[in-house]
């Protein structure tokens, strides 16, 4: 296994004042880059920001503030979790990483995915019912695009190509292009038929139950006669000073967004022994460095992984707190992972 990287995800969770009022998304957007910038400076790999269209969450266009946290930041590579390729135009997202890309001195990436809601495709005019056509050709074309030449191609959902330039270009190599993936082998072998790296979202259960997934991707690359490729996790987590600390910091935000999303989804609230569950067997990091540095490591040797992302926004926890995470991510986590591993 290389050099694992560390990274960090956000979906800018609104957060809540002290009188228990939201505060406004612009001030959670500003405080978003305040938390990249700390990353930057205490030697966090990668922060990934998540696309969403609904008001619990105020990253909408990851792009933008990535931009705005290139200006502030020398190291930490940009870049989203994930943008919903499905709902959006490929060459427009080519075209805005690739600028990102241009203004961070080759810093960013783009992880592609469907997205695990679907407020975006009512918004930008799209039928739901063509969810597995929109990915299927979006992705095939924003491929296409990853060679920097001139590109011809055609299909359903849009006029075809001939030759078509498409600026700016990736200054130096390629644009680093994953694909995100839930948890469908289809998935992961398209992924491996496009030679894309492979991000495995696991916000539920045992890591180790995705075992099969990073051989299926694994063996798929050698079938594709691709090269070995990096494999990834995004998971989220939570980190204070002693593991007591973290699970009452997080416990009561984190259930407030796991009960609104599940109320829209049919899932019955959340109690205290699913979150216990979750910390002490499944996917959910949280607790001291030590406690979640352990848990880290176990996952990245289990699936053998070259990148680990921890979204540390678990719904309405205090800016103040995720400060603190994140901080302690890097001056003691990342280290702590690296002399576990070797």
């Amino acid at each position: 296994m290389s050099l694992l990287e560390l990274g960090l995800d956000t979906f800018g969770d609104v957060t809540v004042a002290a009188d228990g009022t939201p505060k406004p998304h612009a001030q959670v957007l500003r405080n978003v880059v305040a938390e990249a910038v700390l990353a930057d400076e205490v030697g966090v790999d990668f922060i990934g920001l998540g696309e969403h269209h609904r008001d619990d969450f105020a990253i909408s266009a990851p792009d933008v503030v990535l931009a705005a946290i290139a200006a502030r930041t020398q190291r930490i590579r940009l870049g989203s979790a994930v943008t919903v390729l499905s709902s959006d135009d490929p060459i427009r997202v080519f075209q805005r990483f690739s600028t990102l890309d241009a203004l961070s001195n080759g810093r960013a990436e783009v992880i592609l995915g469907r997205g695990s809601f679907t407020e975006s495709f009512p918004l930008f005019g799209f039928a739901l019912q063509d969810y597995e056509t929109l990915f299927t050709q979006k992705l095939d074309l924003f491929a296409a695009l990853l060679t920097n030449a001139p590109v011809t191609w055609s299909g359903s959902i849009r006029p075809p190509l001939k030759d078509q330039k498409v600026f700016p270009p990736i200054e130096a190599g390629r644009l680093k292009t994953w694909i995100g993936v839930g948890g469908t082998p289809e998935s992961v072998v398209r992924a491996a038929h496009y030679g894309l790296p492979l991000m495995l979202a696991i916000i539920g259960g045992a890591p180790s139950r995705f075992r099969a997934y990073a051989e299926l991707y694994r063996r798929a690359l050698e079938e594709a006669r691709q090269p070995a490729l990096p494999l990834g996790v995004h998971s989220p987590g939570y980190i204070a000073d002693t593991d007591e600390a973290a699970k009452e910091e997080m416990f009561g935000p984190y259930k407030t967004m796991r009960d609104r999303i599940g109320a829209e989804r049919g899932w019955p609230p959340m109690g205290r022994d699913e979150f216990e569950r979750e910390v002490s067997h499944g996917s959910l990091y949280v607790g001291s460095p030590e406690t979640v540095a352990r848990k880290i490591a176990a996952t990245a040797k289990a699936l053998g992984l070259d990148r680990f992302d921890l979204k540390y926004s678990g719904g309405p926890i205090p800016h103040a707190g995720q400060m603190r995470c994140v901080e302690l991510y890097g001056t003691k986590v990342i280290p702590m992972v690296r002399d576990m591993l070797g």
